[in-house]
């Protein structure tokens, strides 16, 4: 479903992706892994097609994306943080992202779902920062769309709203999307995740399965595992 082929790209003498090759099949949850400056932010901004690589390509369904924009319409995006305009309000923010995307929304049974009815008359810059990433997550998954990319979804989450955010991503699993994650909460990834993409340096370390990477690494906890493999890199 996507590839990324030999991407580079560097940010003055920085190099963040290196090489970087990188084949994803339709259907899952995958877990982009890897430290602060290890190039996976950078990843999925080249796929969203809000950084442009000095070098590869990008494939989605077998056709070249990279400088293009069509694509865009078959894919959710959750950014890491919830930068809403602080005067609207929640209903406001809603009406115009639909304005915004030519397709049929299910808002209201993700409000329902997270208890936003009473919020949504409130201003955006009134909210907490758990309801702000419930609001995040309502705009996006109230489109139908292939492809869902997560950036740090669990951000500011009560421990109810968590499970919600489980069951629907394993829902839109079920329903053949794939689904792409990048978190630091490794059990979040446990749970949820089918595939682990680590990445280092702005290459890629590991691909496949957790229980691949536990026996990899000699180890039987997620985190210890992923620090296993960090340090053997830098030994």
């Amino acid at each position: 479903m996507i590839q990324f082929k030999n991407l580079h790209k560097r940010f003055g003498k920085l190099a963040v992706l290196d090489g970087l090759d990188l084949s994803i099949k339709k259907g899952g949850i995958f877990a982009i892994l890897g430290p602060n400056g290890s190039g996976k932010t950078t990843l999925i901004k080249c796929l969203l097609g809000m950084v442009i690589p000095q070098k590869g390509d990008i494939f989605y369904n077998d056709k070249s994306v990279l400088k293009k924009w069509s694509y865009r319409n078959e894919l959710n995006y959750l950014p890491q943080i919830a930068n809403f305009p602080p005067n609207l309000s929640v209903q406001e923010l809603i009406e115009m992202v639909k304005n915004l995307r030519p397709k049929e929304s299910n808002e209201q049974e993700l409000i329902d779902l997270f208890g936003l009815n009473d919020s949504l008359q409130k201003k955006l810059g009134n909210l907490s920062g758990g309801t702000k990433q419930k609001v995040n997550i309502v705009l996006t998954f109230m489109f139908d769309s292939n492809l869902i990319i997560l950036d740090e979804p669990t951000n500011g989450l009560d421990p109810i709203a968590l499970i919600h955010l489980k069951e629907l991503i394993k829902k839109e699993k079920e329903k053949g999307k794939t689904i792409l994650i990048t978190t630091h909460i490794m059990s979040f990834v446990n749970e949820v995740a089918d595939e682990i993409v680590f990445l280092l340096d702005g290459k890629i370390y590991f691909k496949g399965a957790i229980d691949e990477l536990k026996k990899q690494t000699n180890n039987d906890d997620l985190e210890h595992a992923i620090a296993n493999l960090i340090s053997k890199q830098y030994a």
